[in-house]
């Protein structure tokens, strides 16, 4: 019995030291990818990820909550100046939906976006005005930014995560 416990961490022993060895022959060259090649994998195809986040804010103006959440994964989690609001389920039903409700108006200015591919998951950065009319009269003017992280299966682009923040304009 004492050799084989012996035995088998002198053959584990001989397991490590070979396995370097190997590792140091193996051509690897077949995996190298280019600079170039590797940017246009990387940003290849974002056409989608950005059309879904034009999606979004196109739905926001439209007040259409179902178009709003066909965009968001399951478990998605947003964030708004400061403030983690957990999934966009429940964004939508403590956040977002009431304030829907109270408006008449919503428009968005300037809007910029961004968006760089990573393999399957993408990152998006936007910048935009927007200008929001509530049924009591008042008025809110903001300018804003937001980033995202989208995941793409064989469903398209979806958002994962979205982050949002503004402020009154500077005069």
């Amino acid at each position: 019995m004492k050799k084989h416990i012996l035995a088998a961490p002198m053959t584990l022993g001989f397991a490590m030291l070979a396995a370097p060895t190997l590792a140091q022959t193996m051509d690897h060259s077949a995996h190298v990818m280019s600079d170039a090649d590797h940017s246009a994998m990387m940003n290849d195809d974002v056409s989608g990820a950005e059309a879904v986040l034009v999606a979004y804010r196109t739905a926001l103006t439209a007040r259409d909550a179902q178009a709003m959440a066909a965009l968001f994964i399951q478990d998605s989690a947003i964030f708004e100046n400061g403030k983690a609001e957990g999934t966009f389920s429940n964004y939508m039903e403590h956040h977002l939906g009431p304030e829907l409700d109270a408006i008449t108006s919503f428009t968005f200015g300037e809007p910029t976006v961004a968006v760089a591919r990573m393999g399957h998951m993408a990152y998006g950065r936007e910048t935009y005005t927007y200008r929001i009319e509530l049924a009591d009269g008042r008025v809110v003017e903001r300018e804003g930014v937001a980033t995202s992280v989208l995941v793409h299966d064989a469903g398209g682009w979806k958002i994962v995560q979205y982050h949002s923040s503004s402020r009154a304009p500077r005069n």
